[in-house]
């Protein structure tokens, strides 16, 4: 009984990861969920003070991506497959780039003015802003 509840309690743990979304340092703009949310389903292209943003996530099964989509963008996965899917198939969109990690994201943002990721804010340092976290 007492394994099942150290285990139970290791996988909420795991799976409430808390989530920091991050821009290069030089990026000024204060972003809000909404803002946020809107930059990651193609639904603004620019951050508030007109610079293109570049959206980046974390790839699929990632437990910061399964947070940053329920909390910032309230969908569940299958729900931003088909989202995607409609996007890419009409010409309208295409998702943000995928990246294999934490430190993937985080080079990437701190390497270009106009990147915003997302990323375990545990693994969050000096070279990148956050803005928001989750």
């Amino acid at each position: 009984m007492k394994k099942w509840i150290l285990a139970a309690a290791l996988c909420c743990n795991v799976a409430f990861a808390e989530v920091a979304v991050i821009v290069h340092p030089s990026n000024t703009d204060n972003l809000d969920k909404d803002s946020i949310s809107r930059l990651f389903l193609n639904k603004a292209k620019a951050f508030p003070s007109g610079t293109q943003a570049k959206p980046l996530a974390l790839s699929e099964g990632e437990a910061a991506t399964e947070e940053f989509n329920g909390k910032v963008l309230n969908k569940t996965a299958s729900q931003l497959t088909a989202f995607w899917s409609k996007l890419v198939f009409t010409g309208k969109g295409q998702p943000p780039e995928s990246m294999g990690s934490d430190a993937d994201v985080v080079a990437a943002v701190a390497s270009n003015p106009n990147a915003i990721g997302f990323i375990d804010a545990s693994a969050v340092n000096d070279s990148v802003r956050v803005v928001a976290t989750f």
